[in-house]
C-alpha cells in the first residue's frame, strides 16, 4: 500500500495572533509561512509523489502552490474531509480566552469525549479524516501501484489524530503528539499495519532549544505556532 507524506500548512496569520481559526475563512500565510511553503518543493525534492491531496482552506491550498509549480505534472485534489476540525462558537477566539472555558480540560485529557458547541466532535473529525485516508490509499495503489507516494497538507489536530490512528493509540493520547507547521509526517501503510516513518520533520531543530517563555503543559489546540 502507499506511503502517506502529511505536510502541515504553513505558519497562518491566525497561528501568530494565537487565534482558532478553524474554518474561517481568509486566514493565510503569514511572511514565515510563505517562506516555509517556498521551501517545501526543495525538501521533497526526492520523493516520486503522484498525488497532492489538500484541504480546502486557504492556509494548505497556499502551502501546495509553490510545490505544483515546482511539479506541473502533478495532479492536485481537494478534499473536506481533511479540513480543519470544526470548532463552532470557538472559531475565531483567541487561545488565550479560551483556555478558562470547561471544555478545554476535555479537549486536553479526554478529547475523544469532546464536541465543540456548534461545531463536531473530535471523534467525528478523526473518522473522516481517517476515511479519506483509507479511500486514497485505494485509490493511488490503484493508480499508481502498491510503492506509490502521494500527500496530503492538512492541519495539526487532523494530522495528530492520522498519527493516533496509524499507532493504534486511543485518540484520548493524541495531544501527546507535536506537529509544528509546515512539518513533514509519513506514515507506510502495508496490509497488515501502518509504520510511523516520520514525525512533525521541518529539519529545523531550534523549536528544540529552550525558550525565554517555556510552553505550558497544554497541547495546543489546532497544532500551534511552531518555533518563534
Amino acid at each position: 500500500m502507499p506511503t502517506l507524506i502529511l505536510v502541515r500548512h504553513g505558519r497562518s496569520t491566525a497561528n501568530t495572533e494565537g487565534v482558532l481559526a478553524g474554518w474561517t475563512p481568509g486566514v493565510a500565510l503569514d511572511e514565515r509561512g510563505a517562506a516555509q511553503a517556498a521551501a517545501l518543493p526543495g525538501r521533497l525534492a526526492g520523493l516520486p509523489i503522484r498525488e497532492v491531496v489538500a484541504s480546502p482552506l486557504q492556509r494548505c491550498q497556499e502551502t501546495i502552490r509553490p510545490l505544483l509549480d515546482a511539479r506541473p505534472e502533478l495532479r492536485a485534489h481537494t478534499d473536506e474531509r481533511i479540513g480543519e476540525c470544526h470548532y463552532g462558537d470557538w472559531s475565531g477566539r483567541k487561545l488565550a480566552e479560551l483556555k478558562d472555558e470547561p471544555l478545554m480540560e476535555v479537549v486536553q485529557t479526554h478529547p475523544s469525549a469532546a464536541a465543540f458547541p456548534g461545531g463536531e466532535s473530535m471523534r467525528a473529525m478523526q473518522t473522516r479524516a481517517a476515511e479519506a485516508v483509507r479511500e486514497w490509499n485505494a485509490r493511488v495503489e490503484r493508480d499508481h501501484g502498491a510503492d506509490a507516494v502521494y500527500l496530503m497538507c492538512s492541519h495539526g489536530d487532523i494530522i495528530k489524530s492520522l498519527v493516533a490512528d496509524a499507532l493504534g493509540l486511543h485518540l484520548d493520547l493524541f495531544q501527546r503528539v507535536s506537529v509544528e507547521p509546515c512539518s513533514v509526517t509519513a506514515i507506510r501503510y502495508t496490509r497488515l499495519r501502518p509504520y510511523l516513518v516520520r514525525l512533525g520533520d521541518t529539519g529545523d531543530f531550534a523549536s528544540l532549544a529552550p525558550r525565554e517563555e517555556p510552553p505550558g503543559d497544554d497541547a495546543p489546540v489546532g497544532g500551534g505556532a511552531g518555533a518563534p
